[in-house]
């Protein structure tokens, strides 16, 4: 049983990912259960297995605690850290080869909390990764490009985990602008040079530096473009997948 948290900054596309990766994965003959860490979220476009709004309430935390809407979701995330026992029994009785875990839309509450982390080390699976995906239209722009890339970077450090990073929703760019954004994910000299070329000396130059800092890290930033909405790609993104979990079991 192999677990994929999928993480991103609000607005990326998370929920609509993992409902077509779990869509995907079917396709592929693959067993695949979906697990909802959303307290805050409304409508779902799947059928979850596990839903953590069966166990937490952010309405009951706002009645109960006389807290407003951000403050009943910081709680709610911290209490998340308390169902991993639980968590752990039914998954184990479910038994998928794939558990996707829909993360909140607002990342910090699940990858800058303490219950983030914690769950994803405390669930007992074979392996472990995390989808991070780069919001396509946001990352058109230089500047947004190396602030997501700094995001990415910090919620690798906080899980330590393999991490596969997806360009979503390239339905929505030109493919040009895909093709730049990709650019920029495999060639450092091509991102300074599109930073360089951007207005605002000084904005250009904390954006360089903020760079350099990330790349000290050396990590893998290379990315696949995706589009969630018409599955393109998803056979890349799947044999991604497959990769790093099968590396995972040969480390073993």
């Amino acid at each position: 049983m192999h677990g994929i948290f999928l993480l991103g900054t609000a607005g990326s596309g998370k929920t609509l990912m993992a409902a077509s990766l779990a869509e995907c994965l079917a396709r592929q003959g693959e067993d695949a259960c979906m697990v909802n860490l959303d307290p805050g979220v409304l409508n779902l476009p799947y059928k979850p297995a596990l839903d953590v709004r069966d166990r937490i309430s952010v309405e009951k935390l706002m009645r109960d605690y006389g807290l407003g809407p951000n403050g009943a979701l910081v709680m709610a995330s911290d209490l998340l850290a308390q169902q991993a026992g639980e968590i752990n029994e039914e998954l184990q009785s479910l038994a998928p080869k794939y558990v996707l875990f829909d993360t909140p839309g607002q990342m910090e509450l699940f990858a800058f909390r303490v219950a983030g982390p914690y769950l994803a080390r405390e669930l007992k699976l074979e392996g472990k990764m995390v989808l991070y995906l780069f919001d396509g239209p946001f990352c058109a722009d230089p500047f947004n490009y190396v602030s997501t890339l700094f995001l990415a970077s910090a919620v690798h450090l906080r899980f330590t985990l393999p991490q596969v990073n997806l360009l979503t929703k390239i339905d929505l760019l030109e493919e040009g602008v895909v093709k730049r954004i990709l650019g920029w994910s495999r060639s450092p000299a091509l991102l300074r040079e599109a930073l360089a070329g951007q207005p605002g000396g000084g904005a250009s130059l904390l954006a360089g530096d903020l760079f350099k800092a990330v790349g000290k890290l050396r990590l893998d930033f290379s990315t696949i473009a995706c589009s969630a909405k018409y599955f393109t790609n998803f056979l890349n993104v799947h044999a991604a997948i497959q990769r790093v979990l099968s590396r995972g079991e040969q480390e073993e």
